[in-house]
């Protein structure tokens, strides 16, 4: 049986136009609000760690944020407010890979 990896979706601070997203530190929010979805039990102090289903980091000098599909299935609010936020902040997303530069994209997602 093969197993299947978790799909992730990178949430770049570029919008549809290719300008940055700001403020500057939205993923550190995005994934600070996030922060309280993870497996197992909330417990005392986790909430100044991010959750691993949703990441802040940067890809090609860009901020974004990585949303692993585990969260979905986790909390499927949780799951849409970040795609909500993507799609309310028209920010581009990618699923899968990290896109290569900005004009190449891996592969486009519609999430």
């Amino acid at each position: 049986m093969v197993s299947q990896t978790p799909k992730k979706v990178y949430i770049l601070g570029l919008t549809h136009s290719g300008r940055a997203f700001r403020p500057s530190d939205w993923s550190e929010r995005l994934a600070g609000v996030m922060s309280q979805f993870r497996p197992g039990m909330m417990l005392p102090g986790r909430h100044f760690t991010y959750s691993p289903w949703c990441v802040p980091t940067a890809v090609n000098g860009t901020r974004c944020v990585i949303v692993d599909e585990a969260l979905r299935a986790h909390n499927v609010m949780a799951w849409d407010f970040c795609m909500n936020f993507a799609k309310d902040n028209e920010l581009q997303t990618f699923e899968g890979v990290p896109p290569v530069g900005h004009g190449a994209p891996a592969k486009k997602s519609h999430a």
